[in-house]
């Protein structure tokens, strides 16, 4: 911790005092303005008695401290008035919840750490921490009712808990002010999409909302896929059909039709409206299928070529769907007219020559399903001959789509 620190339950009460040294009033808050610094305190708001609350400039203070409170070099004060690009500890962060993105987790805050600078002659004040712990919680029970230094002085015993103001993100629910706060979803565009979905979970509607309505599409695709299905229905149908559909469009078309299909149909419509044509074309074709067949289980994404293709074209193929290569497992090997005639496991491409023929690669036999077959039966297929990617064919036996072991291990998860 900075040498010289205050904390806001430190700060607020605090006497300004003006030149001649008399007294003007008392710090009621502090606020940030990020898109100027996005850690200096810009202002702090002042007080009392028969003053309106005045507004004090950062560089309009002389000195800060616990004993003697805040001296200011310049007198000219004004009223304060509100401004939405204004980030207020007492108002928008004190027992508020924010994210935590180094830990992965919703937090409250309890109280806050600031470091005293002092520049070009005079004292700023820098925002350092987020506090948490029981520290914090001690502070604020006896804050008024104990002197500072008693305050500091048996706080040591408890242990510290306070998380770095950089990993800190401020949850906005109105987007004309997150964009006025500017605040960063940097750190939470790097969480894993399952962590991240753990902390959707924890917060309320309108800030999952506000969560989803700014990160960046593919991220917010990924980390709906994770969240629970009540959860998942909440948060499409509060957001705006057209940024719903671009996170749809993100997704594999088996989650978007699963998805969709539990929303109300209209906001499910204006959501497909919304979308590019051949993944909606794609969601579509998956909505006409009943929820527990092999149709409706089936994602239409995979790798398919020429039942008379080579080790060579299998790779240009992989190649040719890199945003593919997380999850697919097998080649699927058609003939002219898509049906399905063999199937090749990735790992046998790297057992021969380039010009050698798939189909020699090709498993002997080709265990597949219909579109119309039920979710029992190919569990138990999947059970039986230790699956990890099965075919779904019409009733022509063309290749229409594929279920993974993920997919089963979900259905079974549901019951």
């Amino acid at each position: 911790m900075a040498k010289n620190f205050t904390y806001l339950t430190e700060l607020l009460g605090l006497h300004v005092y003006d030149l001649k040294g008399r007294r003007i009033g008392r710090v009621s808050d502090a606020a940030l303005v990020p898109l100027l610094d996005p850690v200096r305190v810009d202002r702090l708001l002042v007080g009392g008695g028969q003053w309106a609350r005045l507004t004090v400039r950062y560089d309009q203070i002389q000195s800060i401290s616990v004993d003697d409170g805040i001296q200011l070099r310049d007198e000219k004060l004004t009223p304060h008035h509100s401004d939405e690009y204004m980030l207020r500890a007492v108002r928008d962060l004190l027992d508020q919840q924010i994210i935590d993105s180094q830990g992965r987790k919703v937090v409250r805050v309890t109280d806050l750490t600031f470091e005293i600078l002092s520049i070009d002659g005079h004292d700023e004040l820098r925002v350092t921490e987020v506090d948490i712990g029981l520290r914090s919680i001690f502070r604020r029970i006896f804050q008024g009712a104990l002197s500072f230094r008693l305050v500091r002085r048996i706080q040591e015993i408890i242990p510290p808990h306070s998380i770095p103001w950089a990993y800190c993100n401020i949850i906005e629910p109105d987007p004309q002010r997150r964009l006025r706060l500017n605040i960063s979803t940097d750190h939470l565009e790097k969480m894993h999409p399952a962590d991240l979905a753990d902390i959707v979970e924890e917060l309320s509607p309108e800030d999952r909302e506000a969560i989803f309505a700014v990160i960046d599409e593919e991220i917010a695709a990924d980390a709906l896929s994770e969240v629970e299905p009540e959860i998942q229905t909440s948060i499409l149908e509060s957001l705006d059909p057209e940024r719903a559909a671009d996170i749809v469009e993100e997704m594999a078309p088996d989650e978007a039709a699963d998805m969709l299909s539990e929303i109300e149909e209209k906001a499910a419509e204006e959501i497909l409206d919304g979308m590019e044509t051949e993944p909606e074309a794609e969601v579509r074709e998956l909505l006409e299928f009943e929820e527990d067949t092999a149709g409706g289980l089936m994602n239409t994404e995979y790798v398919s070529v020429h039942e008379k293709a080579t080790i060579a074209d299998g790779f240009a193929a992989l190649r040719g769907n890199e945003e593919l290569l997380d999850t697919v497992n097998t080649l699927f090997l058609v003939g002219a007219d898509e049906k399905l005639v063999g199937v090749v496991p990735l790992g046998k491409l790297f057992s021969g020559a380039e010009d050698t023929p798939l189909a020699d690669l090709a498993d002997e036999t080709v265990i597949h399903v219909n579109v119309d077959e039920k979710e029992s039966h190919i569990t138990e297929l999947f059970d039986k001959y230790n699956l990890m990617t099965l075919p779904v064919v019409d009733e022509e036996g063309r290749l229409e789509g594929v279920i993974t072991a993920d997919d089963i291990i979900t259905v079974l998860r549901e019951r």
